[in-house]
């Protein structure tokens, strides 16, 4: 769940700058940094958009598809042969919480999730970085590069694809 509850969270806080901001699609790098220091990173693509929807294609280090909409979640593990699909329980206001983030300086916004305060930075009016800390204290840093904003997504590169033999799990 707590894997669930990060994506949509980063879905959702691409759209700080923000309220002409329809689409947003990038390459990332996602650092994750433990209490003692230990890091794991991960690669891959994003793409996002209005009303809620997102697709996070993970490349490294291992391969792995992500598909979020407004009430599930679908990923898909080719090194497993799976797909998981849950639907997600807490719903909360997306674009709302967006426009009651705060900005801070001129490249920085904060933005509140139940107990979670997530740091935006923004540089030349596109989203940079989100950093937050997860509810186990691992520091969270998702960096973002060859950014594009508002450019059309066909929302078929939503829906998520997978060879019919691969068992699926329902959550």
């Amino acid at each position: 769940m707590k894997y669930i509850l990060t994506l949509i969270l980063l879905y959702s806080a691409l759209f700080a700058d923000l309220s002409t901001l329809n689409s947003f699609r990038a390459d990332f790098t996602q650092t994750i940094t433990d209490d003692k220091g230990k890091t794991l990173s991960y690669k891959g693509s994003i793409k996002a958009k209005k009303p809620q929807y997102a697709t996070w294609n993970y490349t490294s280090p291992v391969e792995k598809n992500v598909f979020i909409n407004a009430d599930k979640i679908v990923m898909v593990e080719p090194e497993l042969e799976q797909v998981v699909i849950k639907h997600i329980e807490n719903k909360f206001d997306f674009f709302n919480m967006i426009k009651y983030a705060k900005q801070i300086d001129e490249n920085l916004y904060i933005a509140h999730y139940k107990d979670t305060k997530f740091q935006i930075k923004i540089v030349n009016s596109i989203v940079s970085s989100i950093m937050y800390e997860d509810e186990f204290g691992n520091q969270i840093d998702i960096s973002f590069k060859n950014q594009l904003q508002n450019t059309p997504i066909d929302s078929k590169e939503f829906t998520p694809v997978y060879p019919l033999n691969y068992d699926i799990i329902r959550g």
